[in-house]
């Protein structure tokens, strides 16, 4: 019986040394494939990555991790021109699926799904700043954007009447999506009405429609869907065979 029980007591106590040896392991590789990560896509700052199941030793001796978590903030994406760049506030990723090399040299998912916020700030950089004319005598523009409810965008537009301008600016509701899996589109659902003068509609959607190239995602991850919510745009990317490094 004494036997039995030292035997009871070096099995507990080998269990527990095996599990911290292993969340050790787990928080050295995430700190490693955070850094590489940084690197391959010369972020300013470094990532948070998660990597999920138990236990990590299992996984990192076949070479394949169930499930990784990254998270990226304020990550600097392509516009699709090369004139600019476009600021994702959060970018977070859930990899399932990841291959790699036992340096973490390279990595890659079978398949990605994630989010991606861009602010209001940054979305209305790709409406037209500049009075553009709408009609005979009245001239307007995009001067904000903001949550319009069940997933649409309000478009404040400034318009000026014989060069007065209205009091106050017209609110458009706005429809998103997204397009060819890089680009975000914005179009009003009904124009706008400027103190009830003449107005040509192509004229006034030059002004309120507009589009924003997003490409350049980590590991090539691509736009699927999009909506309107309080802090900015909501959208969900995923991908297939994404190489996060190497």
């Amino acid at each position: 019986m004494r036997a039995l029980r030292i035997l009871l007591v070096v099995t507990v106590v080998l269990a527990a040394v095996l599990v911290v040896v292993d969340r050790v392991a787990v928080h050295i590789a995430e700190g490693e494939a955070a850094d590489r990560l940084k690197a391959a896509e010369d972020l300013a700052r470094t990532p948070d990555v998660s990597i999920d199941g138990f236990p990590f030793l299992t996984q990192l001796a076949d070479g394949t991790l169930d499930e990784v978590r990254v998270g990226i903030e304020d990550y600097e994406a392509g516009t699709g021109d090369g004139a600019r760049t476009i600021r994702i506030a959060d970018l977070s990723a859930d990899l399932r699926g990841v291959d790699f090399s036992t340096d973490f040299g390279s990595a890659v998912a079978a398949e990605a799904t994630g989010t991606a916020t861009v602010a209001y700030g940054e979305l209305l950089k790709a409406a037209a700043s500049e009075s553009g004319r709408v009609g005979p005598g009245v001239t307007a523009r995009v001067v904000g954007l903001s949550d319009g409810g069940n997933g649409k965008i309000k478009v404040a537009v400034e318009a000026a009447v014989l060069g007065v301008e209205l009091p106050e600016p017209v609110s458009v509701l706005s429809s998103v999506t997204v397009v060819d899996g890089d680009t975000v589109r914005v179009e009003a659902d009904a124009v706008p009405e400027f103190g009830g003068v003449e107005i040509i509609e192509s004229a006034v959607r030059r002004i309120t429609d507009f589009e924003q190239g997003i490409d350049g995602l980590p590991g090539g991850i691509r736009l699927d869907e999009v909506r309107a919510a309080g802090n900015g745009v909501e959208i969900t990317v995923k991908g297939s065979d994404v190489r996060l490094v190497g």
